[in-house]
């Protein structure tokens, strides 16, 4: 009798085991004469998966929990009467069960009989074939024929659901519905399993979807009968889908493009959630994006972007040739990449001869690889000679880099993603997951729905606060730039009230700075009634809040922009690491500080050695020791001087010394703030080369246009939000003919560089031997283990799940006084109203991707969102055009009444260009960083007939500078 026991899991297994893993003592039991261990309280089913042995299924999957409807995984087990589901039978010692007797073969013949009944018949035509587990499982318990047919020879639910007692059409007979812009859903092939609906509870946590009817005429519903699947609560994350073992819920691509043949594992390229897909494919052609079950982030699930929001890869926009202007009112001119290469290194080059070595600089972005954007500060420091190299995380979390590196000595979030599993008491500051960080949101809201507390402070109501069985426990709706007041007074009350940790501070925290900070919070100014009329949080909710906090077990703090965008960013992130520290969560699962990072690859910017101050692994540039090393593997001398921020590069541009910007991947028009400034700076450059998908905002003043790659057409890594370093894997040759960082490595060596990388893992090897945390790290180590969280190293082998465990990284916690200053942007009469800026699930960032996919069908433009009082006050009506004023400028666009804002608060999203949100946004700035203060815009709002004036005047620049002469025959 053969023995089997368990395997540790491979990563690549993919085999649906029917039922969730579990975690438990050994049992030890015998299937079909072979003895099996497992975990107490696995299934039967799964217990059997583990030992080589399929039993038949069609509700069961083991992504939800066990359902134990569709009877086809009956087995017989000694000394009990009848044949129980396997799936929902946990297993026993000394079980002895048998999966294939006679009897139990009868049953699901019968009842996989009875399925096919109420089934099309159409499997050589149906874009299932091939792929569908009822085809699979009726052949797995042999069925041959089917008994139950009605008079016209179709089946029998067909039948009657077609015809009603008078012999006329059922008006209640649901055609295919393919609303939704990427599945569609046909009714008649549904056979109730249940499948979809719980992947919408228990995975995605949406609640859209039901079963309505009884009997054979029970069927999925989306909702009131009235709905279809767009007008619906579904948020078109692809749960549903994937879980339907049938094609009544199916990719519209699969319908059109039939069946993958092979499979690739990737990584997503939209937000910090760093979600693993299988890119499946027919030949070179990509069918559909299947989240990847093994994936460490995101365990399987997925949202609308990642799942569906691919087409931008092969727009008609894109750009696949090199292109070159002499001046950008010229208009371009498509040449080979030699010439393009060559033209750049020219004006490059010639700008330093003129200008100086320090004239010319480079962006890197946050949407490409590690290994492209090492090349590319790489290229400032050994081929341009100078430090001036940022990022896009100077406009999003630098103060994150700052406040935790100050705090705890690592510029990076604590936790891992699974951490959420643990917690008890969740606050959410400035974030809003279900639409920047869906996939996270979804196992977030599973954690609330069994019990965890939540407290929200935003001052807009974001879906969390209340939706489908989720509720937080109290909503802080504090005014725009008031966070330090509102953590501080958080910090107040526990402090006052001998909430705190005292144990943790002693052991794990500098004593007598907590000492200075106690005193400093203690203070009855810090009091929440004495900040009240400032924040417009009530005292006694915050009070409670607190107490919640510190009192309600392991709580987890998760911030996004809406900490970091202000002129006291770094001010807020710190006050956040001390309510951490001040409460003893950080160094244990279910704990810690945790920042949402807004694109896919903004940790990995950071950790490359983007900003101008810091080299690979955040060390400063200044030391000695850290400039020889990288001397010694470059061969070149490293400027000891720290370089230009992005907002010192536009200064010193329009001050007419900085002459020269390579921007990859970066829509700095766009997505930087005072765009009238922006666009200034751009305009008084010689040279702006543009490394891009498509001819962006920025492109509108650049002189080289460098077609660029995307996700699906190059080998790299990413790094998550959780320090989580993934494999992004070549899926399709890139259309423009190179990689980016092959791209980056030809301009370096056309300005005399000799560089000679044949592969991105050659790359991350130098990584590695330069940066620390990233010792460890290899593409050999990648494939074998999946994904690894810096640091990886000696000390780590095998990464870093949860940071701060013994103590922290710089030694003693640091606690920080965070005393709070007001912005220097003030409401008064000319513009009594506040503005904050985010984002929506359907669109990312300045939209440049989502925008050329149908995720525009969600959201075609941007919104006003302006509370009824407010309107009222204006004479303004839902759907009007309005126009936006501030200091900095004006844009119009429509009003969305809502009390999801408070009065005196308005909010838009940053999407769609022809707003051009950044227009009103102002230049003051984090007083650490410069990461641009977006949340907080004194404006105006007022009747509009239309575009404004700059609007007009914006687009017809837009639509000179993006002329393109026809190609030479």
């Amino acid at each position: 009798m053969k023995d089997f026991i368990i395997p540790p899991m491979d990563w690549k297994d993919e085999r649906d085991m029917g039922t969730p893993a579990k975690v438990g003592a050994p049992v030890t039991l015998s299937i079909d004469g072979f003895d099996v261990t497992v975990p107490e309280g696995t299934s039967v089913m799964r217990a059997a998966a583990e030992a080589g042995i399929q039993v038949p299924k069609l509700c069961a999957t083991d992504s939800l929990d066990a359902f134990g409807s569709c009877r086809l995984c009956v087995v017989e087990i000694e000394g009990r009467r009848g044949t129980p589901a396997s799936c929902t039978t946990p297993v026993a010692p000394g079980m002895v069960v048998r999966t294939q007797s006679d009897s139990v073969r009868k049953i699901r013949k019968g009842v996989m009989e009875l399925y096919i009944s109420d089934h099309p018949l159409d499997c050589l035509t149906c874009s299932a074939n091939g792929d569908c587990e009822l085809q699979d499982m009726a052949g797995a318990v042999g069925l041959r024929d089917v008994r139950y047919t009605a008079p016209d020879g179709g089946g029998l639910a067909n039948h009657f659901a077609a015809r009603n007692t008078s012999g006329e059409a059922n008006p209640e007979w649901r055609p295919k519905d393919d609303s939704n812009p990427y599945f569609s859903y046909d009714a008649s092939k549904c056979i109730v399993c249940n499948r979809c609906v719980r992947a919408c509870e228990e995975v995605q946590g949406t609640f859209a979807l039901t079963i309505e009817g009884r009997g054979f005429d029970s069927r999925v519903s989306f909702g009131a009968k009235t709905d279809d699947a767009l007008a619906s609560d579904c948020v078109s994350c692809g749960a549903c889908v994937q879980a339907c073992p049938t094609a009544t819920l199916q990719e519209k691509s699969v319908i059109e493009m039939g069946t993958p043949d092979r499979a690739v594992v990737t990584t997503c390229a939209y937000c910090g959630v760093g979600c693993s897909f299988k890119a499946e494919m027919q030949g070179d052609q990509l069918v559909r994006m299947v989240p990847y079950k093994h994936g460490k982030a995101n365990r399987g699930h997925s949202c609308v972007k990642g799942r569906f929001a691919y087409g931008y890869a092969s727009h008609k926009d894109r750009i696949l040739n090199p292109m070159i202007r002499d001046r950008i009112s010229d208009p371009w001119r498509e040449v080979s990449w030699d010439e393009a290469l060559g033209f750049a290194a020219k004006k490059m080059r010639g700008i330093q001869a003129e200008y100086g070595q320090k004239s010319i600089g480079v962006i890197t972005s946050s949407r490409c690889t590690n290994e492209e954007t090492y090349l590319v500060q790489k290229l400032a420091r050994a081929v341009f000679g100078n430090n001036n190299t940022d990022t896009c995380a100077r406009v999003c979390h630098s103060p994150t880099g700052y406040g935790l590196g100050q705090t705890f000595g690592t510029s990076a979030g604590t936790q891992d993603f699974d951490s959420v599993e643990h917690t008890d008491v969740v606050i959410v500051i400035g974030a809003n997951p279900t639409d920047g960080h869906p996939v996270f949101a979804s196992r977030l809201k599973k954690r609330l729905r069994a019990g965890a507390k939540l407290i929200v402070i935003d001052p807009r109501r974001i879906d969390l606060v209340k939706s489908a069985h989720v509720k937080a426990a109290h909503h802080l709706p504090l005014r725009p730039g008031t966070n330090v007041a509102v953590v501080t007074a958080l910090a107040h009350v526990i402090v006052t009230e001998g909430l705190m940790d005292e144990a943790f501070i002693r052991e794990r925290c500098d004593w007598d700075e907590f000492q200075d900070y106690a005193a400093f919070v203690s203070d009855p100014r810090h009091s929440p009634e004495a900040n009240e009329l400032l924040t417009g949080v009530p005292s006694a909710e915050l009070r409670e809040a607190a107490r919640l906090f510190a009192t309600g077990g392991n709580g987890a703090i998760y911030y996004g922009l809406g900490v970091t965008e202000h002129s006291q960013g770094s001010t807020t992130v710190m006050s956040i690491a001390n309510l951490a520290m001040l409460t003893g969560n950080l160094g244990r699962p279910g704990v810690g500080v945790n920042p949402l990072r807004g694109q896919n690859n903004v940790q990995g910017a950071c950790d490359m050695g983007s900003f101008p101050h810091e080299l690979p692994g955040y060390r400063h540039v200044k030391n000695d020791d850290v400039r020889d090393l990288f001397k010694s593997v470059w061969g070149v001398e490293i400027d000891s001087e720290p370089g230009l921020r992005i907002p010192n590069m536009l200064d010193a541009a329009v001050d007419g010394t900085f002459k020269g910007l390579y921007c990859q991947g970066e829509d700095i028009l766009q997505s930087d703030p005072d765009t009238k400034h922006v666009a200034a700076g751009l305009a008084a450059m010689e040279c702006v080369i543009v490394h891009d998908l498509f001819l962006n905002e920025t492109a509108n003043y650049a002189h080289v246009f460098l077609p660029g790659s995307t996700f699906l057409e190059k080998d790299g890594t990413f790094t998550n939000a959780e320090r989580r370093i993934n494999r992004v894997r070549e899926v399709m040759k890139p259309r423009n003919g190179y990689a980016d960082w092959e791209i980056t490595q030809k301009l370096a060596n056309a300005m005399g560089a000799n560089w000679s990388y044949m592969h991105p893992s050659q790359i991350m090897d130098e990584i590695a031997l330069t940066t620390p945390s990233f010792a460890g790290v290899s593409y050999t180590v990648l494939e074998e283990k999946g994904s690894v969280q810096w640091p990886c190293n000696e000390a780590h082998p095998d990464g870093t799940p949860l940071m701060h465990v013994d103590g922290f990284v710089r030694g003693k916690g640091r606690f920080i006084v965070t005393e709070y200053v007001a912005t220097d942007e003030k409401t008064g009469p000319r513009f009594p109203l506040l503005l904050t800026t985010g984002r929506i699930l359907s669109q990312y960032n300045v939209g440049a991707q989502t925008r050329r996919t149908e995720n525009v069908v969600w959201h075609e433009a941007d919104l006003l969102e302006i509370h009824p009082h407010d309107a009222e006050n204006r004479g303004i009506n839902e759907g009007d055009y309005i126009k936006l004023a501030s200091r900095s400028g004006e844009t119009s666009l429509r009003a969305k009444i809502t009390d999801r804002v408070s009065p005196g608060v308005v909010y838009t999203t940053f999407h769609h260009p022809d707003t051009q949100a950044n227009v009103i946004t102002t230049d003051y700035s984090d007083w650490a960083t410069n990461c641009p203060e977006y949340k907080v815009t004194a404006v105006q709002v007022s009747p509009s007939n239309g575009p404004s004036e700059w609007q007009e005047d914006y687009a017809a620049q837009a639509a000179q500078a993006r002329r393109i002469l026809p190609a030479a025959e």
